[in-house]
């Protein structure tokens, strides 16, 4: 490799840590996406049914466990959040009438969250539009195919995050 004046040059060491042009394009892609699709979502249960994504996701996750019980680490690790972030979440679930906590009676050193009637009766009625925007927002959007390998592609995306450094 040479200058403008001729002269030899060493390679750039640290070319290959550059996006291409277009992989730049697909990165900032990505950067939007995932700050405005968790904001436009949040903002729709914030405004139809009083939820933020986060309480949403974790009634539904309660809704579907077995006796509509989860562990609350458990949950700290379904919902992508801290325990102590999602604490101070349930401790507002559970002043609205939705959750309630009680320690694990396999183990008492941990402590449950238990979905209450209210709280299921609150994700039943939010439910219909928050599914009906994420439709128009992400599922409507694209193919079968391209929604499975969308999926995929994020799996592979979360694994890596998820798995140790190398």
């Amino acid at each position: 490799m040479t200058n403008q004046e001729g002269t030899p040059q060493a390679p750039d060491e640290h070319a290959d840590l550059w996006l291409t042009p277009a992989e730049l394009a697909s990165w900032m892609s990505v950067v939007r996406l995932i700050t405005r699709l968790p904001w436009a979502v949040d903002a729709q249960l914030q405004r139809d049914a009083e939820l933020s994504m986060v309480e949403y996701m974790t009634l539904a996750m309660l809704s579907e466990a077995p006796e509509r019980t989860l562990r609350m680490s458990v949950l700290a690790e379904h919902a992508s959040t801290s325990l102590s972030r999602l604490s101070h979440m349930v401790k507002r679930l559970e002043s609205r009438g939705y959750v309630r906590r009680e320690p694990d009676p396999t183990d008492g050193r941990f402590t449950n969250a238990i979905l209450l009637p209210a709280g299921m009766d609150k994700l039943e009625a939010a439910a219909p539009g928050h599914v009906a925007h994420v439709r128009r927002l992400v599922v409507d959007n694209l193919s079968g195919e391209r929604l499975r390998r969308l999926g995929q592609d994020a799996e592979r995306i979360l694994q890596r995050i998820d798995s140790p450094a190398r």
